[in-house]
């Protein structure tokens, strides 16, 4: 191959993506049973972290632009898990909140990760290699989003 730096098992992008594609494959039995998208568990994570945030705060903080993330939230808010605001403060501004669905399905949301680590239990990573990469995976995801 003339361009060795275009072969495959040269990327870290590569690695990254497939790595990414596979943990949502995991997740996907977990998420089925919620009724839910990754995207939208993600949502969920940032509004269990902190409520009452803006469609920018959430779109900033899943490193995403507003015009992704606004149809997720009119499916969830259509599936009755969280409801959209406008500020009283700035009218510009929406506010999602999660309902009384969207804070009861925290309880079974928990598990998830649990169930991908005890899969990854059964490799030979164990879990200082794996919290060090998550550790270098978020320095490269600074890095890039500056």
């Amino acid at each position: 191959m003339a361009y060795e730096q275009l072969k495959l098992e040269n990327q870290l992008c590569f690695p990254v993506y497939a790595a990414s594609r596979l943990i949502i494959r995991e997740y996907q039995p977990h998420l089925d049973r919620l009724g839910i998208t990754y995207p939208q568990y993600l949502v969920l994570m940032v509004l269990w972290e902190e409520d009452n945030l803006t469609v920018n705060d959430i779109a900033r903080k899943l490193i995403l632009n507003t015009n992704t993330v606004t149809p997720l939230l009119k499916r969830m808010e259509q599936q009755g898990i969280i409801m959209r605001k406008r500020s009283d403060e700035d009218e510009r501004k929406v506010i999602v909140q999660l309902t009384a669905k969207g804070r009861k399905m925290q309880e079974e949301a928990a598990r998830i990760p649990e169930s991908l680590v005890t899969r990854l239990a059964a490799s030979n990573l164990d879990k200082d290699e794996l919290v060090r990469l998550k550790d270098s995976l978020n320095s490269i995801i600074r890095f890039l989003d500056q």
